[in-house]
């Protein structure tokens, strides 16, 4: 053995004596019951899941072959659908990419049976988003009523909120709910149906919300996004009440917006940054009820090259929003999640640096062959190596279960779509996705702290007091980070491309979740 190899072998083996002292041990233990808490409420999340799947077979079963619209099959008869409220879908848009052109046709062909408008809101007529949809409107002629507002750039609040209130401002006068949708909400025939429904049911709701199934293009990057959102889609799989709210899928009443109740046109308008955040944070300090529908899961596929450049910068965004707050309590909350949150992860990844210590030093004495009498350390390095091993299959096997069973869900729910499966998910790189997330959200949550602002599609927005102080525009990068949408077109003129091609090229890439197929 030569000087450094010795060096590096007694390295190993001071770090795992000390990885086996009562704090570490703690550390470590720590690290197997984060991932037991995890199981455990994915396993919920998959029990409320399940219980809908099997309620949509029980209703097959009893002869009602449209329960993936609606519980009671008399709900479809003419003098029911008749009485249905008018509903307004408001979907702020910001760019156009690969998936889009499929998402909207998906919010457009909503089986509801009551009055239903579309209002697909833009900042200008140059965002390449408006002749996309202007095609698509085309297209559909006079079986829809959609129309494109276009709302100038805003001033005093995020893009993406002035786009929401512009189009709540032009909403129908006898619209009784508004829906906020993103273009990235892949919606189910029934969806606009069962959230219209929960809200006749119960007139208490604020707002009803959804949560997106991420599906992985392949890439790690797309993996780490499917990994972050996977913990808060337990708070989203309650079936009912919930603490939670997803910007992409938002029901409301609409005369909340009319008369500003709960201040939240107000609460939004000036120096709002994200429309879910400020909503939720409304909800908390009025008491009103936000609930979250079994049936509300939308399949989300992510961008076919998505990069791990690009996933950073959606993680980056992701951490900005604790900055941003509507009062005291709000800050304090967001303080304590922002805390929480960077000590849980670093709690998580931490345990898995110390075992692979632990087995480093194992593998030494298997080589070099040393005295038992010497190493009786390495053997509680190893129990607790394997504790953790039991612990992370645990929680990947709960992780992989809520997954299959969202993706039957999502397939109940859209029998005319291609079928989705796990066949293309790699559970590997999940696994590693969970380190590298878990490692980084700490690292973007200080950094979005100490810098105050943040670039969301081209625009830089600064905050002062939790709003925003300050708007910068430039042209800013040409494509979105996430979604890789291009975001500017040549001003007067439609995209190069036709709309049949752009058709042509979604229905290609919606075969590509054949990846998902069976």
């Amino acid at each position: 053995m030569t000087g450094k190899e010795a060096m590096d072998s007694a390295f190993l083996f001071s770090m795992s004596r000390a990885f086996c002292s009562p704090l570490a041990v703690f550390i470590q233990i720590q690290g197997c019951a984060i991932c037991l808490i995890l199981a455990l409420g994915w396993a919920c999340a998959a029990y409320v899941r399940n219980r809908e799947i099997k309620r949509i077979k029980d209703s097959m079963r009893a002869g009602n072959s449209f329960s993936f619209l609606c519980h009671d099959i008399t709900e479809l008869e003419h003098s029911y659908q008749t009485n249905l409220p008018r509903v307004t879908v408001v979907m702020p848009l910001k760019g156009f990419g690969e998936h889009n052109l499929h998402n909207w046709r998906s919010q457009v062909t909503s089986l509801y049976g009551g009055p239903l408008e579309f209002l697909f809101v833009v900042d200008s007529t140059e965002d390449p988003a408006y002749y996309a949809v202007s095609s698509l409107i085309s297209d559909f002629k006079d079986s829809i009523d959609a129309r494109i507002v276009v709302a100038g750039l805003s001033t005093t609040c995020s893009q993406k909120i002035h786009n929401q209130l512009i189009g709540v401002e032009q909403m129908h006068k006898d619209s009784k709910y508004v829906l906020f949708l993103d273009d990235d909400a892949r919606l189910h025939p029934g969806s606009i149906g069962a959230l219209t429904a929960e809200m006749e049911k119960n007139p208490e709701i604020f707002i009803q919300t959804g949560y997106p199934l991420d599906l992985p293009s392949g890439s790690l990057g797309s993996y780490c996004i499917y990994e972050y959102h996977m913990p808060c889609s337990m708070g989203f799989a309650t079936g009912g009440k919930t603490f939670f709210l997803w910007g992409g899928c938002m029901m409301m009443h609409a005369d909340d917006f009319r008369y500003d109740r709960c201040g939240v046109v107000s609460g939004l308008r000036d120096g709002g940054y994200s429309d879910d955040m400020t909503l939720a944070a409304l909800a908390g300090a009025h008491k009103r009820l936000i609930t979250s529908p079994p049936v509300a899961v939308f399949p989300h596929p992510l961008s076919s090259d998505l990069s791990f450049s690009r996933y950073w910068n959606y993680l980056r965004k992701q951490t900005f929003v604790l900055e941003s707050y509507t009062s005291k309590v709000n800050w304090i909350m967001n303080r304590a999640l922002f805390s929480s949150h960077c000590y849980l992860s670093w709690g998580f990844v931490v345990p898995y640096l110390m075992a692979m210590t632990h087995v480093a030093v194992a593998l030494q004495i298997y080589i070099q062959g040393h005295a038992h009498k010497e190493t009786t350390f390495v053997s509680n390095g190893l129990l607790l190596v394997t504790c953790l091993a039991a612990c992370t299959f645990i929680e990947l096997f709960s992780m992989w279960n809520l997954t299959r069973i969202e993706v039957q869900l999502c397939n109940m729910l859209s029998p005319e779509a291609p079928q989705l499966s796990l066949a293309a998910y790699n559970w590997v790189l999940v696994f590693l996705a969970m380190l590298v997330d878990n490692f980084l959200y700490p690292i973007s949550a200080f950094r979005s702290h100490f810098s105050q602002s943040i670039n969301w599609s081209g625009i830089r927005y600064h905050l002062k007091d939790g709003k925003i102080s300050k708007i910068e525009r430039s042209t800013g990068p040409k494509y979105t980070d996430l979604a890789w949408k291009k975001l500017y077109g040549k001003k007067g003129a439609p995209p190069k491309t036709s709309f049949l091609g752009a058709l042509l090229r979604s229905l290609e890439q919606w075969r590509q979740p054949k990846k998902f197929d069976g």
